[in-house]
Protein backbone atom coordinates (compact mmCIF):
# COMPACT_ATOMS: atom_id res chain seq x y z
CA UNK A 1 0.00 0.00 0.00
CA UNK A 2 1.39 3.85 -1.01
CA UNK A 3 -0.06 6.48 1.29
CA UNK A 4 0.06 9.86 -0.08
CA UNK A 5 0.20 12.89 2.32
CA UNK A 6 -0.27 16.56 1.66
CA UNK A 7 2.32 18.91 3.47
CA UNK A 8 0.96 21.90 4.58
CA UNK A 9 -1.45 21.96 7.12
CA UNK A 10 -1.77 17.99 6.75
CA UNK A 11 1.84 17.55 8.39
CA UNK A 12 2.69 20.46 9.89
CA UNK A 13 0.63 22.37 11.84
CA UNK A 14 1.63 26.79 11.66
CA UNK A 15 -0.99 28.30 13.75
CA UNK A 16 1.16 29.05 16.67
CA UNK A 17 3.73 30.12 14.49
CA UNK A 18 1.82 32.87 11.92
CA UNK A 19 0.37 34.09 15.61
CA UNK A 20 3.90 34.24 16.72
CA UNK A 21 5.11 36.45 13.92
CA UNK A 22 2.32 38.13 13.18
CA UNK A 23 2.47 38.94 17.27
CA UNK A 24 6.04 39.79 16.82
CA UNK A 25 5.19 42.36 13.98
CA UNK A 26 2.33 43.57 16.09
CA UNK A 27 0.23 43.25 12.77
CA UNK A 28 -2.62 41.62 15.36
CA UNK A 29 -4.09 42.82 18.72
CA UNK A 30 -3.81 39.84 21.13
CA UNK A 31 -7.54 39.41 21.04
CA UNK A 32 -7.05 37.72 17.23
CA UNK A 33 -7.80 33.83 17.93
CA UNK A 34 -3.56 32.30 17.91
CA UNK A 35 -4.86 30.02 14.52
CA UNK A 36 -3.43 30.89 10.89
CA UNK A 37 -6.46 31.56 9.82
CA UNK A 38 -7.42 33.90 12.57
CA UNK A 39 -4.39 35.70 11.35
CA UNK A 40 -5.46 36.02 8.05
CA UNK A 41 -9.05 36.92 8.34
CA UNK A 42 -7.83 39.75 10.42
CA UNK A 43 -5.03 41.08 7.92
CA UNK A 44 -7.67 40.74 5.26
CA UNK A 45 -10.61 42.35 7.22
CA UNK A 46 -8.37 45.36 7.93
CA UNK A 47 -7.11 45.85 3.75
CA UNK A 48 -3.60 44.02 4.53
CA UNK A 49 -3.56 41.26 2.26
CA UNK A 50 -0.23 42.22 1.29
CA UNK A 51 1.21 41.89 4.79
CA UNK A 52 -0.61 38.13 4.81
CA UNK A 53 1.03 37.13 1.86
CA UNK A 54 4.55 38.99 2.81
CA UNK A 55 3.86 37.11 6.20
CA UNK A 56 3.43 33.61 4.10
CA UNK A 57 6.89 33.83 2.13
CA UNK A 58 8.48 34.38 5.78
CA UNK A 59 6.92 31.93 7.62
CA UNK A 60 7.18 29.11 4.75
CA UNK A 61 10.85 30.33 4.41
CA UNK A 62 13.19 32.18 7.11
CA UNK A 63 11.17 31.09 9.93
CA UNK A 64 10.12 27.48 8.66
CA UNK A 65 12.24 25.26 11.29
CA UNK A 66 10.04 26.54 13.81
CA UNK A 67 6.73 24.97 11.97
CA UNK A 68 5.60 22.09 14.64
CA UNK A 69 3.92 18.51 13.24
CA UNK A 70 0.73 17.72 13.69
CA UNK A 71 -0.15 15.94 17.10
CA UNK A 72 -0.02 12.26 15.75
CA UNK A 73 1.54 12.61 12.42
CA UNK A 74 4.77 11.32 12.84
CA UNK A 75 3.26 8.51 15.33
CA UNK A 76 1.74 7.64 12.32
CA UNK A 77 4.88 7.54 10.06
CA UNK A 78 6.04 5.19 12.32
CA UNK A 79 3.40 2.64 12.60
CA UNK A 80 3.57 3.17 8.51
CA UNK A 81 7.32 1.84 8.26
CA UNK A 82 6.57 -0.94 10.96
CA UNK A 83 3.80 -2.25 9.13
CA UNK A 84 5.24 -1.93 6.08
CA UNK A 85 3.20 1.05 4.56
CA UNK A 86 4.99 3.20 1.95
CA UNK A 87 4.33 6.85 2.83
CA UNK A 88 5.14 9.35 -0.22
CA UNK A 89 4.81 13.41 0.36
CA UNK A 90 2.91 15.38 -2.35
CA UNK A 91 2.32 19.11 -2.04
CA UNK A 92 2.11 22.38 -4.40
CA UNK A 93 3.74 25.36 -3.47
CA UNK A 94 5.61 28.19 -5.37
CA UNK A 95 9.57 28.29 -5.18
CA UNK A 96 9.24 31.82 -4.45
CA UNK A 97 7.43 34.19 -2.45
CA UNK A 98 4.79 36.15 -4.37
CA UNK A 99 6.38 39.76 -2.61
CA UNK A 100 9.27 39.72 -0.15
CA UNK A 101 12.64 38.59 -0.25
CA UNK A 102 13.50 35.44 -2.84
CA UNK A 103 13.51 32.42 -0.10
CA UNK A 104 13.70 29.39 -1.71
CA UNK A 105 10.32 27.63 -0.10
CA UNK A 106 11.17 24.33 -1.43
CA UNK A 107 14.62 23.87 0.15
CA UNK A 108 12.89 24.98 3.51
CA UNK A 109 10.08 22.58 3.34
CA UNK A 110 13.04 19.64 2.49
CA UNK A 111 14.61 21.13 5.23
CA UNK A 112 12.10 20.64 7.61
CA UNK A 113 11.20 16.83 6.67
CA UNK A 114 14.50 16.02 7.01
CA UNK A 115 15.16 17.80 10.60
CA UNK A 116 11.61 16.87 12.38
CA UNK A 117 10.97 13.20 9.83
CA UNK A 118 14.64 11.58 9.85
CA UNK A 119 17.13 11.40 7.07
CA UNK A 120 18.95 8.59 5.53
CA UNK A 121 18.27 4.84 6.29
CA UNK A 122 16.05 6.49 9.13
CA UNK A 123 13.81 8.83 7.57
CA UNK A 124 10.10 8.16 8.09
CA UNK A 125 9.80 9.18 4.19
CA UNK A 126 12.32 8.62 1.61
CA UNK A 127 13.86 11.61 -0.05
CA UNK A 128 13.04 10.32 -3.49
CA UNK A 129 8.89 9.97 -2.12
CA UNK A 130 9.07 13.90 -1.59
CA UNK A 131 7.63 15.75 -4.68
CA UNK A 132 7.11 19.75 -4.25
CA UNK A 133 4.94 20.67 -7.39
CA UNK A 134 4.07 24.28 -8.43
CA UNK A 135 0.77 23.99 -9.26
CA UNK A 136 -2.32 22.22 -8.21
CA UNK A 137 -2.51 20.03 -11.13
CA UNK A 138 0.56 19.53 -11.28
CA UNK A 139 0.26 17.83 -8.17
CA UNK A 140 -2.76 16.21 -8.90
CA UNK A 141 -1.16 14.67 -11.82
CA UNK A 142 1.74 13.56 -9.27
CA UNK A 143 -0.48 11.66 -7.21
CA UNK A 144 -1.98 9.82 -10.08
CA UNK A 145 1.55 8.79 -11.45
CA UNK A 146 3.47 7.91 -8.47
CA UNK A 147 0.13 5.45 -8.10
CA UNK A 148 -1.10 6.03 -4.68
CA UNK A 149 -3.46 3.79 -2.92
CA UNK A 150 -4.79 6.65 -0.51
CA UNK A 151 -4.23 10.68 -0.28
CA UNK A 152 -4.68 12.26 2.41
CA UNK A 153 -5.05 16.41 2.31
CA UNK A 154 -6.81 18.84 3.84
CA UNK A 155 -8.10 20.86 0.86
CA UNK A 156 -11.71 19.38 -0.53
CA UNK A 157 -10.95 21.12 -3.93
CA UNK A 158 -8.18 18.91 -4.35
CA UNK A 159 -9.64 15.82 -3.52
CA UNK A 160 -12.83 16.97 -5.19
CA UNK A 161 -10.91 17.82 -8.45
CA UNK A 162 -11.98 16.62 -11.62
CA UNK A 163 -8.95 15.59 -12.61
CA UNK A 164 -8.24 13.83 -8.94
CA UNK A 165 -7.28 9.92 -10.31
CA UNK A 166 -10.68 7.71 -10.02
CA UNK A 167 -8.90 4.84 -8.67
CA UNK A 168 -7.16 6.64 -5.61
CA UNK A 169 -9.10 6.40 -2.21
CA UNK A 170 -9.22 10.18 -0.79
CA UNK A 171 -9.41 10.93 2.83
CA UNK A 172 -10.03 14.45 3.96
CA UNK A 173 -8.10 15.83 7.32
CA UNK A 174 -10.03 18.91 8.60
CA UNK A 175 -8.31 19.05 12.39
CA UNK A 176 -10.77 21.99 12.75
CA UNK A 177 -14.14 20.83 11.33
CA UNK A 178 -14.63 23.36 8.93
CA UNK A 179 -16.07 20.91 6.49
CA UNK A 180 -19.30 19.45 6.67
CA UNK A 181 -19.33 15.07 5.45
CA UNK A 182 -18.11 15.20 2.16
CA UNK A 183 -19.47 12.32 -0.31
CA UNK A 184 -17.13 10.34 -2.02
CA UNK A 185 -14.08 10.13 0.88
CA UNK A 186 -13.10 9.62 4.41
CA UNK A 187 -12.88 13.05 6.64
CA UNK A 188 -11.18 12.71 9.68
CA UNK A 189 -10.00 15.49 12.05
CA UNK A 190 -6.78 13.97 14.11
CA UNK A 191 -4.02 11.74 12.99
CA UNK A 192 -4.70 9.55 15.79
CA UNK A 193 -7.74 8.48 14.05
CA UNK A 194 -6.50 8.46 10.90
CA UNK A 195 -4.17 5.61 12.00
CA UNK A 196 -6.92 3.71 13.92
CA UNK A 197 -8.37 3.62 10.59
CA UNK A 198 -5.47 1.78 8.59
CA UNK A 199 -5.33 -0.40 11.31
CA UNK A 200 -8.50 -1.43 11.22
CA UNK A 201 -7.70 -1.70 7.07
CA UNK A 202 -4.92 -3.72 7.85
CA UNK A 203 -6.54 -5.52 10.71
CA UNK A 204 -10.30 -6.25 9.62
CA UNK A 205 -10.62 -8.97 12.35
CA UNK A 206 -9.64 -6.43 14.95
Amino acid sequence: MLIGIDFDNTIVSYDSLFYKVAAEQKAVPTTVARTKLAVRDHLRAIGKEDVWTEMQGYVYGARMAEAEAYPGVIEFMQWARENSIELCIVSHKTRHPFIGPAYDLHAAARDWIKLNLGAGQSALVAEDRVYFELTKEEKISRVASVRCDWFIDDLPEILQAPAFPVNVSRMLFDPDQHHASTAGMQCLSAWAAIQQHFERSCNPGK
